[in-house]
């Protein structure tokens, strides 16, 4: 499987921007990725160990949210975006 990493996160994986892991669920998949580049444990993952809230994963385009979360099913040729929350707005 594909992982997109955003441009933030970049730096704790060599700058690498798509990463290919071997992973047959997305909890998997994350746990290699942690595994590989340690420092992104703590940008991903909550002191109690789950994911935290604003960290979105999108599974082909679909907010794993709304499937089995990290129970999530991947196969090859899957791809898993990692999407950090954006805050913000404009004040008036």
């Amino acid at each position: 499987m594909t992982i997109h990493v955003p441009a933030p996160l970049r730096s704790f994986t060599d700058q690498k921007a798509v990463l290919d892991l071997p992973a047959r669920t997305v909890g998997e998949a994350l746990a290699e990725l942690v595994a590989r580049h340690p420092e992104l444990r703590r940008h991903l993952y909550g002191e109690d160990g789950r994911l935290r809230s604003f960290v979105n994963l999108y599974l082909n385009d679909q907010d794993i949210r709304y499937l089995e979360k990290e129970a999530t099913a991947v196969e090859e040729g899957d791809t898993l975006s990692i999407v950090p929350a954006v805050a913000g707005g404009l004040e008036e």
